[in-house]
């Protein structure tokens, strides 16, 4: 080998030594066996499986959760872990072997089940420690005072425990600290003046807490606090002004509280501010206009629930870094400002309801994309711009609905000396209108006369027409309790504009929570690109997983964001996906904070990974399919027949509907719900005249406001449960179209094992299980009849699905055949009143059997020949048969469910 050969290869062995790569895979095994048997110690002792932490590998290299540097472990993480069955049996906080780790930095068991109270040689043996994360984990007891001895922690977390008694002094030792987070338990007394001492502190949230007393003056000292939450205790006394000395502080939320007196103005330091939270306590006084001139950065602030008096300062309707305003529940009072310079494309919410403001509507309000007003005494006319995104209930306005009576009205601005209106109307006071003159009186009578000969003609036509419509309408609205107000109709609906419920709306969130949820949007946490906004993963401070949206309003029409906010203000079901939150600080940027669904979505938990090393698909059973299907029934049948006016959800399919741990529905993909077009007597005078269906989709090509199309895509959801079709629900026209041609004519009343050509491969079912496959395939097909008019109502749906057998077996015998007949009003009959014809199954492709289709042939004939019954009235059974027969097989046939007055006939 030459020379040059020899410094190649060197230089060659060289790159491999100095790669980050190289050296990531040599990852040094744990060689200190003192800390190897404390591992398997606290494995022991807290019951972790065998799956996270295997007893033969090493820690270091396999272990889940494990950090280690040069051979020692520096890194704890259990969080979210699950027990043993054995271990779940008597659950402890049985952490001792945690002091054999000479060099651990970091102790996370968040979601983790630690019950008892945290040892008091914690903070004793533990001083090496820099963070410490124990949310979530049932402890109780009191915060040892050890505490104070680990004054390397860096970020303390007991958040959302059972923890009680007072807050120790010595925690105000932790001079390294940086974040506090102590909320969400059951500590009393009062916060530790020492707390002062915490010069490093950027978070301190001690909310949801039973603390009492003062802020002490010495918070002010924190020079590096950002976010100050104290939110849900029982302070009181008056706000320090201290507060104002922390030029760092991002987020102050001291809602919920007892504090009194007035907002200093010395908190105009606070430029960096930009969440101030005040709401529910006892304030009172003015607001003071200058305290917000210094704001700039102020986007969010909460006074509702207060005393305040005074005008609204002039300053918080023009700031333009201010977009949301909880003013709501005050003594607020004057008049609407006139302002001239009204920010543009501002996407601001103000809710200044429940106070006393008067006078006119002026321009202001064209700053904003919605505020609430209700509960006020403004008064005149109403203009256009006011119409779209303004809340006028419970007001003293021109000709609107809902609107406070005269007398109170006329009392509110008598007592202020001001003039009220009177709506608009002639006031007792002025003179009454001049006798008319004779000859006018005559033309007067001549013209009622006329007037009345048609509006009676007019009413003869309008009650012969009712006549027919409730005639048929029977029982149908009886089922409609919930109330939804003012929900928009159609395919391009205006924004919501009647009260908008904040406290439907979960919780509200900063902009750094949702950043520090989602890891800063990362790629890694993005679920998927939605039609009304990205959704990520997140998990919140309290270690609680979320699906949060983000809606870009530069892509995403700001109607549509502001119409699923205005549904999720006005109703509420167990089937739909809960909102736990929002965030609308950002002017062109809106988040959504949804309960997270362990489960996705149907379309990708159809099937799922197992975890065998072959990485095999599992597909759902039939038992969960069944009950997935009857649940989305059942959110469906909620918006159609239990909200007033009717809501149509428009996006039915596998991806709107959502799966628990449990795989219990929750239906999602809830932007484009509307109010159904239209009222239902329409639609049934378009069949009595006999004009043309409307088609699927509305004027705009946007999907139709109908029920009758939600019954259509969900009749797609359960062939996709039936045959494993994934994605049909959210295929193309031609696709589906080509797919149902080739699928339908297996579904038959009269022949079950037809379906079995279609059935999805991986599932096992047995000759019970298959009936239902069977009953679930013809509530599919009646679902998916191409006359919007014949298809059944979602609760008729919601019936045979939870009585999937009732819809192929007679009542009275064992038999496996459709009821052909029902007693009045019965669901059955409702769905599948009348095929039509006496089979539908001669236009089966050539794949299907033989034999299948003699067997179909021959219940054919018996039923015409009279030994089986006849479905329908004025059967022949004397004629020709065949000819009947060719006439049946000529086309395709949908069941068709009768109309009411039908299956009263038949049973005259």
């Amino acid at each position: 080998m030459d020379d040059l050969t020899r410094v190649l290869l060197g230089l060659f062995v060289l790159c491999l030594l100095i790669n980050p790569a190289f050296q990531q895979t040599q990852i040094v095994p744990l060689s200190s066996r003192i800390e190897r048997v404390a591992l398997l110690q606290l494995r022991s002792s807290l019951g972790l499986r065998t799956k996270e932490w295997p007893i033969k590998a090493d820690p270091c290299s396999v272990w889940v959760g494990i950090q280690c540097q040069n051979g020692s472990v520096v890194g704890i993480n259990i969080s979210g872990f699950r027990r043993t069955r054995v271990g779940s049996r008597n659950p402890r906080f049985a952490v001792d072997a945690l002091p054999l780790f000479a060099s651990l930095l970091s102790f996370n068991a968040s979601r983790f089940s630690l019950p008892g109270s945290i040892p008091d040689w914690f903070g004793q043996r533990l001083r090496s420690l820099q963070i410490l994360d124990l949310r979530s984990c049932s402890i109780v007891g009191a915060i040892p005072a050890s505490f104070g001895n680990m004054t390397n922690l860096s970020q303390l977390y007991l958040a959302d425990n059972d923890i009680t008694g007072i807050v120790p002094d010595s925690v105000g030792q932790l001079s390294s600290l940086s974040i506090l987070d102590l909320s969400k338990n059951g500590l009393t007394g009062v916060i530790p003046p020492s707390f002062g001492s915490l010069g490093n502190l950027t978070l301190l949230d001690m909310s949801v807490n039973y603390l009492s007393g003062t802020i002490p003056p010495a918070i002010g000292a924190l020079s590096k606090l950002e976010i100050l939450n104290l939110s849900s205790n029982s302070l009181s006394s008056s706000i320090p002004s201290q507060l104002g000395d922390l030029s760092s502080l991002v987020v102050l939320d001291l809602s919920s509280n007892s504090f009194s007196g007035s907002v200093a103005p010395d908190f105009r330091v606070l430029r960096n501010l930009q969440k101030m939270v005040f709401g529910r306590n006892q304030l009172s006084g003015s607001l003071p206009g200058n305290l917000f001139a210094s704001l700039t950065q102020l986007q969010s602030l909460v006074l509702s629930h207060n005393d305040f008096i005074g005008e609204i300062p002039t300053i918080l309707w023009t700031m333009p870094s201010l977009v949301f305003l909880d003013a709501s529940g005050n003594n607020f009072t004057g008049s609407l400002p006139n302002v001239s310079s009204i920010p543009s494309a501002n996407s601001a919410i103000f809710n200044l309801s429940q106070n006393m403001l008067y006078g006119g509507l002026t321009i202001v309000i064209r700053r904003f994309s919605f505020i609430d007003l209700s509960d006020n005494y403004l008064q005149g006319k109403v203009p256009d711009y006011a119409r779209s995104n303004a809340s006028l209930t419970r007001n003293c306005l021109q000709a609107q609905f809902s609107q406070r009576a005269a007398a109170p009205c006329a009392s509110f601005y008598g007592e202020r000396g001001l003039t009220f209106d009177n709506f608009g109307l002639r006031n007792d006071t002025q003179a009454p209108p001049s006798k008319p003159h004779k000859k006018s009186h005559k033309k007067l009578i001549i013209l009622a006369a006329v007037i009345g000969g048609v509006g009676i003609i007019a009413l003869v036509i309008i009650m012969l027409v009712l006549f027919i419509v409730c005639t048929r309408k029977g029982t149908a609205t009886s089922q409609r309790g919930t109330v939804v107000d003012s929900v928009p109709t159609g395919a391009s609906p205006p924004p919501p504009g009647a009260s908008l419920n904040f406290s439907s709306l979960g919780e509200g969130f900063t902009y750094q929570q949702i950043l520090q949820a989602t890891s800063n949007f990362s790629d890694a946490d993005l679920i998927k690109h939605g039609h009304s906004g990205d959704l990520f993963r997140g998990i919140l401070e309290g270690g609680i997983p979320v699906v949060i949206k983000k809606v870009d309003l530069n892509s995403v029409k700001k109607e549509a964001f502001m119409q699923e906010l205005d549904v999720f203000s006005k109703v509420s079901h167990t089937r739909l996906v809960p909102l736990l939150g929002h965030c609308l600080d950002n002017e062109n940027e809106k988040y959504l904070i949804y309960k997270y669904m362990p489960n996705g979505d149907l379309s990708s938990s159809l099937y799922r990974k197992t975890r065998s090393e072959d990485d095999s698909l599992q597909s759902l059973d039939w038992i969960t399919r069944l009950k997935i299907a009857t649940g989305a029934a059942e959110a469906l049948s909620y918006l159609h027949h239990e909200c007033s006016p009717p809501l149509v959800h428009r996006d039915v399919q596998a991806s709107s509907i959502l799966l628990d741990d449990k795989f219990e529905v929750r239906l999602g993909s809830l932007g484009e719900i509307c109010a159904q077009e239209g009222e239902t007597s329409q639609s049934r005078i378009t069949r009595l005249l006999r004009l043309p269906q409307s088609s699927e989709q509305g004027a705009s090509g946007t999907p139709a406001a109908t029920c009758a199309y939600d019954v259509y895509c969900f009749g797609k959801v359960l062939l996709e449960l039936v045959t494993g079709k994934l994605g049909m629900s959210a295929s193309s026209d031609g696709t589906m179209k080509e797919w149902l041609e080739g699928t339908l004519p297996y579904i038959s009343i009269y022949d079950k094992e037809l379906v079995t050509n279609i059935i999805d491969p991986s599932l096992i079912v047995d000759e019970d299980l298959l009936e239902e496959v069977w009953a679930m395939a013809i509530v599919a097909r009646s679902c998916l009849n191409p006359k919007p008019a014949r298809r059944p109502l979602m609760r008729y749906i919601l019936k045979a699905l939870e009585n999937p057998l009732k819809v192929v077996r007679e009542e009275s015998t064992g038999s496996a055949r459709l009821r052909t007949t029902s007693s009045r009003g019965s669901w059955n009959a409702a769905v599948f009143g009348s095929w039509r014809s006496s089979s539908d199954v001669a236009a089966v492709p050539a794949a299907a059997t033989s034999n299948k289709l003699e067997g179909a042939s021959s219940f054919k004939h018996s039923k015409h020949s009279g030994t089986s019954g006849s479905q329908g009235s004025g059967q022949n059974n004397g004629g020709d048969h065949s000819s009947s027969n060719r006439r049946q097989q000529s086309r395709d046939i949908f069941p068709e469910p009768l109309n009411e007055e039908d299956l009263e006939r038949q049973h005259e």
